[in-house]
């Protein structure tokens, strides 16, 4: 098949999509004003923040013109934000044990992470994660004077549980109280931990006396193969925590509103988070939030559908443009974990540390200046990071394949 062939029949491919990942050109993207499309020239295709690029859901959309017509921007209110959640949760995951009086609404997922961790430890105590991670669970943990101690995932990007079990144990030295902080899926490989996995997890947590906070912010997005289970609903979490919103699968991360859960033995703790921190979310985040849980069903899986034709592009593209680059394919979020330790990238970057997000190290640094494609530098991702991007694939499949040909172009031009 010849390359024009190739492209035409890419573009018939297309053309009969209808999900949400191919109605917005870009052109119309460019003119966002967010972080994602500001933050680098115009020539750039960013590919890292985990902003979609999607338009709202027509319920979200009704939903907050519904409180503007009406002047309701006042302060949030009520519980309607974690019975959608509740009603979701049982729909989509058979999870009928989330009780709306041990929840609390916090700004968004992070800024509930720190407030839980500061009922649950001390300054000085030590808070586990598994590398490579999210970077804000360094630069959050530590700023609030918290140990962050990793547990690096295995060589096939799960929970390895003897370095967890070594974690833990190095955690709870000196009688120090201990926190597991987790992604569920784990962002940023896209691994969508099992139920087997999460009641090992939960086990070992129970025996070593950690706590765990599950960040499921990615939770409804979950591709084709996988199955999510909320930590909370497997044996042994009940004095655990999981915190989520809708900002990752209804692209809301500019609506702040997000809830904390809390598991049975562990709702007197959560009662003592104090009230002004329920005094920062939006309300028009909460509105939007809600809506998309309750009615925002339909949306979602034609975005899922999206998605899952974008996994598998990808894997394609690399293929035919990045031989060299390892790709796991992830069974949830929309974000792809790229192992380019094989280019052997060597760009005399002085590494500040996980959690740095500004940096570009290595491969992150060659797609930038030289594909113009901006993706997330994997050592900010902690142990195990060097060497790799993030990519997210969020995107429209005509801009995911000029990305990958930009790339492959400049790993050929480096021989």
């Amino acid at each position: 098949m010849t390359e024009t062939t190739k492209k035409a029949a890419a573009e018939t491919a297309d053309a009969d999509r209808t999900d949400p990942l191919v109605q917005v050109p870009l052109h119309q993207l460019r003119s966002r004003t967010s972080m994602k499309w500001r933050t680098h020239p115009e020539d750039v295709l960013p590919l890292w923040v985990a902003e979609m690029d999607v338009p709202l859901a027509p319920c979200v959309t009704d939903a907050l013109h519904r409180a503007i017509g009406i002047g309701d921007t006042g302060y949030a209110y009520g519980t309607a934000y974690a019975e959608a959640l509740a009603g979701f949760a049982a729909d989509r995951w058979q999870w009928g044990g989330l009780r709306v009086e041990n929840t609390a609404v916090v700004p968004d997922v992070m800024l509930g992470i720190v407030e839980v961790l500061r009922l649950i430890t001390d300054p000085g105590d030590a808070v586990v994660v598994c590398s490579p991670v999210y970077p804000p669970f360094y630069a959050f943990v530590g700023h609030d004077a918290r140990e962050v101690i990793e547990a690096p995932l295995g060589p096939d990007l799960r929970t390895d549980l003897g370095a967890l079990e070594d974690a833990f144990v190095r955690a709870r030295r000196h009688g120090r109280r201990a926190a597991f902080l987790m992604c569920n899926p784990h962002n940023p490989t896209g691994a969508v931990h099992t139920r087997q996995e999460l009641e090992a997890i939960a086990a070992l947590a129970r025996r070593h006396g950690v706590r765990v906070v599950s960040d499921e912010i990615h939770a409804p997005l979950v591709l084709p193969g996988a199955t999510f289970t909320p930590f909370l609903s497997v044996p042994g979490s009940e004095n655990g925590f999981a915190l989520t919103s809708a900002s990752k699968a209804w692209n809301l991360a500019g609506l702040k509103a997000a809830l904390a859960i809390a598991g049975e033995e562990a709702a007197a703790d959560l009662r003592r988070m104090p009230e002004e921190v329920g005094h920062g979310p939006s309300h028009l985040g909460v509105l939007a939030h809600t809506a998309a849980f309750q009615e925002g069903g339909d949306w979602l899986d034609e975005l899922l559908g999206g998605l899952d034709a974008n996994r598998t592009l990808l894997g394609q593209l690399i293929e035919e443009h990045l031989p060299g680059i390892r790709y796991v394919q992830p069974e949830g979020t929309y974000l792809a974990w790229l192992d380019c330790t094989r280019l052997d990238l060597h760009d005399g970057h002085q590494d500040n540390g996980p959690g740095v997000v500004a940096d570009l190290a290595g491969p992150a640094k060659l797609f930038l200046d030289e594909a113009r494609v901006a993706l997330s530098s994997g050592h900010v991702f902690g142990t195990g990071g060097a060497g790799c991007v993030r990519l997210n694939f969020a995107t429209s499949p005509a801009i995911l394949r000029l990305a990958l040909e930009r790339m492959g172009r400049a790993v050929r031009d480096l021989s």
